[in-house]
Formats: C-alpha cells, structure tokens, sequence
C-alpha cells in the first residue's frame, strides 16, 4: 500500500507596522497631524484603518509611509491602526499595528499632569498608582494605556487630584499611560500629557491567557501538519516492515 504525503507551505504573516502620531495625539480642529507607519516595507502596500474601516492607502517607501490629517475636524478623532500587505501574488497581509487615539478637540482646559508614585522601578506583584492633576475642581478623569482603546478606569474626585491604583503588577502592565479629564456634564475629553513607561524589574511572569494571533494560529496548524507527515512515513515503515518478514521466513523454507 502506497502513501502519498502532501506537504502544504503556509507564508505566516509579517510581523505588524508599529504606529505613531505627531505632533500631538490630541489637536485643535483645523490642526495637522501626521500619522506614521513603520516596517520592513519592501515591496509592501500600507493601509491605514480608521474605527475597523480601511481610509487610506499608499505604497511604503523604505522603512514606512506617512499619512497626513491636514486640517483636522471633530470626525477625525477615533482609533487608528496600520497593516501592510504585499505587492506580489497571493498577496501576503501582515499583523494589524498597535492603535493609537485621536482627538479633536477645542482647547476648553489646560492638560493635565501625569505621575507614577512610586516614581522608580516596581517589582512584579507590587503596586503603583497613576495620579492625575487637572486645574479644576470636581472633574471626571480617565486614564488609558497605550494600545488599548478602551478606557482602563475613571474617577470623579472632589478635588483636582485623581489616582488610579494598579495591584499586582504585571508586564502586560508595562507601557505608556494618559489622562484626561472633563466636565461632568460634559462627554467631549479635553487635556492629554502620556506618562513615561513603567519599568518594571524582576523575571518576566508567565501570561495568564495564550496570545492567539494569526501568526501563532498558522504555526499551530503547521507543526500540526508536520507531525502528521512523520506520523504517516512511520506507520509506513512499519508495515512494510511487517510485510516483508513473512516472505523472508517462506524463502527460507523453500530452500530447505
């Protein structure tokens, strides 16, 4: 019995362009902001998405391509994100970039100040608190990490200091962070200055929950399809070995 192997080669996607804005993730309508998109580009095709929806596209020059706001209006605030796919057949699309906020919007406050206390290293497993100053009393502040869209937590202070506690720190803790406050009664978020990144010591800690990306998802499949292979070409060695010991012990007696 023969076996035929198929072997099928999948391309994993390329790793996902890294995303940045200037001068400033938060501008006055009629503002210009430039939003930057970086990767190995070689013969590769940027597309800019816009809340989920692809906006714009550009064929990457070198390390990226740049996609210009030029006069911004409030509809241009939102969440964007970047991905390259090939320019050559199949096409191949890599990893979506991280995102980055917008937000249009009048200068109605000043920014606030951000801080960590305690300001050096946490270890992981400890603590640490973002504090927020604004320069008005009775606001409603958020706080967001940068690379996730959604709001990380909010609070409604009586004075003009909010702090937002982190316990048990862990990597994915690590980043960049913002805040912003506004009116109560006003939704419109106005004020924005990023904390430096935490740096955190000690040994990096197992992640609680698998990351499963495209990338990983198609190695998965792959070394699958491997295994399978091998599994095949064993089972074939041992049954054409069990075939061919019976015709040699007939030989033997036919000698005789």
């Amino acid at each position: 019995m023969a076996f035929v192997l198929t072997v099928l080669l999948l391309e994993l996607p390329a790793p996902g362009p890294s995303i940045s804005v200037s001068p400033s993730r938060v501008i006055a309508p009629g503002g210009a902001v430039t939003i930057r998109c970086q990767c190995r580009c070689e013969a590769r095709r940027l597309f800019l998405y816009k809340d989920g929806t692809e906006i714009q596209e550009l064929d990457a020059a070198g390390d990226g391509g740049e996609f210009i706001i030029p006069s911004a209006r409030r509809e241009d605030g939102g969440v964007y994100r970047c991905r390259s796919r090939s320019t050559l057949e199949p096409p191949n699309w890599s990893d979506p970039s991280d995102i980055v906020r917008i937000i249009v919007v009048e200068p109605s406050y000043p920014k606030p100040s951000i801080s960590l206390r305690p300001s050096g290293g946490v270890s992981l497993g400890g603590a640490v608190t973002v504090r927020c100053w604004g320069r008005h009393q009775n606001m409603r502040f958020l706080l967001y990490k940068d690379g996730n869209p959604t709001v990380l937590q909010d609070v409604e202070p009586a004075g003009d200091l909010a702090e937002f506690p982190i316990r048990n720190v862990s990597r994915r803790d690590a980043g960049s962070y913002s805040c912003y406050y506004h009116d109560k009664c006003w939704a419109p978020e106005a004020g924005f200055l990023p904390a430096p990144p935490m740096e955190l010591e000690g040994e990096a800690a197992p992640p609680g929950h698998p990351d499963f990306t495209y990338a990983n998802i198609a190695r998965l499949v792959l070394s699958t399809m491997v295994l399978f292979v091998l599994g095949l070409i064993l089972s074939d060695a041992y049954y054409s070995h069990l075939r061919g010991a019976p015709r040699s012990l007939d030989n033997r007696n036919m000698v005789e």
